[in-house]
């Protein structure tokens, strides 16, 4: 029995810590976008939409490749990083933020869209007929009636963010405590042939993975039975 070493618990935290933060800012940001793109008409939907599920069909390490390039010193997002005076973003915790988030967005974009679409227009319409602002509308009646797809946004963004591997080591690198996730961790137990500490954490891995779906699964039953 090969306990995990400090190396392996710090990966755990980083990994955790990085998913935590991708997950609230993947709803902060992917709230507005699902929500037009699920009450627009613009012919812009469509281009939009299809850049928002990029990540769902690009290999990770092209998307991770060409955010290196725009996040490195002469990129449009390393230059307005230098001018803001943070530096440069690839190969820090920060930078892994960042492309988690572009990497994980829709895994919470779909499900909240899918979710807008279901409310329908007479909720909204009850709401105008009361008179209530469309802030007071989207927070009053929007959000109680989506909450479900909020629940799956959240689970999905963080689960996905937890298990990337290519992304976050194109931009990452292999940085102990800083950069080095979970999943780059078990890479490197199994190229230095240490089998045994990469079961434990890729058994924890899919431990973890199988919750993930059983929790959205019996969530979905539930609400099949609701209806």
């Amino acid at each position: 029995m090969v306990p995990l070493d400090s190396v392996d618990l710090a990966a755990i935290w980083l990994t955790l810590k990085l998913a935590t933060l991708t997950t609230v800012l993947l709803l902060l940001i992917g709230t507005p976008i699902a929500w037009w793109l699920a009450r627009t008409r613009s012919k812009w939907k469509g281009p939009i939409g299809a850049v928002v599920a990029l990540p769902l069909v690009l290999p990770p390490t092209v998307l991770g490749f060409y955010l290196l390039v725009a996040m490195g010193p002469h990129g449009f997002i390393g230059q307005l990083t230098q001018s803001l005076g943070l530096g440069t973003l690839p190969f820090t915790f920060a930078g892994l933020v960042v492309a988690s988030v572009f990497y994980s967005l829709p895994f919470v974009v779909q499900p909240l869209q899918n979710a807008f679409e279901a409310i329908g227009e007479r909720p909204l319409e009850v709401a105008a007929t009361l008179r209530a602002s469309p802030v007071d509308t989207f927070f009053t009646v929007v959000l109680p009636l989506a909450k479900p797809g909020f629940v799956t946004a959240a689970i999905l963004g963080f689960a996905h963010t937890v298990g990337e591997f290519g992304v976050v080591l194109m931009i990452g690198g292999n940085i102990p405590e800083q950069t080095r996730v979970v999943s780059v961790q078990i890479y490197d137990h199994v190229e230095a042939m240490e089998y045994a500490q990469a079961h434990w954490l890729a058994g924890g891995m899919l431990a973890f993975s199988f919750l993930v779906l059983l929790v959205l699964y019996t969530s979905r039953l539930k609400q099949g039975w609701r209806g």
